[in-house]
């Protein structure tokens, strides 16, 4: 399944505004930044990092921090992500973050992963969402 953009995904330009990204990533506990970048069906790029907090239950990844920007920037869905560590290698979302990735998708939503694309639904079979919710 392709995203719903007319443009083919540009996983090259993903990834480096993911690892841009990552350069602002505030993490003063874990020494782990993390960047994140999502094209949108209407062609928009998005990106976040991740922002640790003393209280560590309050920090915020890098796809919460994504997430925001694309409600900021006028919404809409995300077609196609990726999430890189300090040295720009591709990072699986945590199944917080998929959640998260999930409820803003665009149907056929691609993922950049460690094992190479795979769809929204590779990641997180059988997703709880709004649809369920009555």
């Amino acid at each position: 399944m392709e995203p719903t953009t007319d443009q083919p995904v540009d996983w090259d330009a993903l990834q480096r505004a993911a690892a841009d990204a990552m350069q602002r990533a505030y993490v003063p506990y874990s020494g782990f930044p993390v960047g994140a970048a999502a094209l949108t069906d209407d062609g928009r790029m998005v990106s976040g990092c991740n922002v640790e907090n003393a209280s560590y239950g309050l920090t915020l990844c890098a796809e919460c921090s994504l997430v925001s920007q694309l409600n900021m920037t006028g919404g809409g869905k995300l077609a196609a992500f990726s999430c890189v560590d300090r040295d720009g290698n591709p990072l699986m979302p945590c199944g917080r973050c998929r959640q998260l990735l999930y409820e803003f998708r665009a149907p056929g939503m691609l993922l950049m992963t460690p094992a190479g694309v795979k769809t929204m639904d590779d990641v997180l079979p059988d997703a709880f969402g709004p649809q369920h919710l009555a």
